[in-house]
């Protein structure tokens, strides 16, 4: 039904269709997002159509003032009305996942509204901060991982620092700054200051010396392996006696078993007969 609607407005109203209006939108990772398409109420509204372009999909959410309604979307997303009758896409937990270009057609009793907004997410970086010792030169290195956009790192002092982007298949972006330290500066007087527009403040972190592993743990893997070695070397061996006992058995020439001496029995007659001559 909604789409016999659309036929007869596009017939009779092309001639007054409004214009598509571009708009850009930027919201926090995690945020509720309410996309409005018309400051029109519902009243006075025939259908609205929201046509969503995403990285990995297209879909689409429609609703018309008999009650009809789609959505292949199934994602969360869904139209709503606001206090005061207006229509709006509500987005919850806003994510990398829902980012792209929304497309809106409102028809209402009079006119259209068209709208294109395209739609970003701001994701905080994941920060931090070390010491590490190069060629006999202390070197801190404070880095901000997978944020959208970019942080912006700066340093408590100034000095020869080094910085590189590296862009994420998702659109992030790590960054990562590298200070040589002076001789005469005590490493503990150092602070890494990253900034985002995510945040509300700024975030300072003070770079540590990296621990050395513990021995155990270059350990373990060690002797994991020189045991699968032995224990391989054991069933190599162990096959080699069983098949060396095997071969002897089959060598050695099989003896027959050892036959008895049967002392040869008379007959009863001729022992009595024999028996009698005597005593006679």
């Amino acid at each position: 039904m909604i789409w016999i609607y659309i036929s007869i407005f596009f017939f009779f109203t092309e001639s007054w269709s409004s214009p598509q209006v571009y708009r850009k939108a930027v919201y926090n990772l995690g945020s509720v997002v309410e996309l409005q398409c018309s400051n029109r109420t519902w009243i006075k509204t025939i259908f609205v159509i929201w046509n969503i372009e995403l990285k990995h999909k297209k879909c689409r959410i429609s609703f018309s003032d008999d009650g009809q309604s789609g959505d292949s979307c199934n994602d969360g997303k869904s139209l709503r009305n606001n206090s005061i009758g207006q229509s709006y896409l509500h987005i919850p937990n806003f994510s990398a996942s829902d980012v792209g270009a929304y497309k809106c057609e409102s028809v209402y009793t009079g006119g259209n509204d068209n709208y294109i907004t395209e739609v970003d997410v701001t994701a905080p970086p994941d920060v931090s901060a070390w010491l590490e010792s190069r060629s006999n030169k202390m070197v801190a290195v404070c880095r901000a991982e997978r944020g959208k956009p970019a942080a912006n790192i700066s340093w408590s002092i100034g000095g020869n620092d080094s910085v590189t982007q590296q862009q994420d298949p998702d659109g992030s972006v790590t960054v990562e700054s590298q200070l040589e330290i002076p001789e005469h500066m005590d490493p503990e007087n150092l602070t890494c200051i990253v900034r985002h527009q995510f945040w509300d403040q700024e975030k300072t972190l003070v770079p540590k010396l990296k621990e050395a592993p513990s021995m155990l743990w270059i350990l373990i893997p060690v002797i994991g392996v020189i045991f699968l070695l032995l224990a391989g070397f054991a069933v190599i061996a162990l096959k080699k006696v069983i098949i060396h006992r095997q071969c002897e058995e089959a060598d050695t020439p099989s003896k027959s078993p050892p036959t008895e001496d049967v002392e040869e029995v008379e007959p009863y007659a001729s022992y009595v007969q024999r028996v009698n001559s005597i005593y006679n």
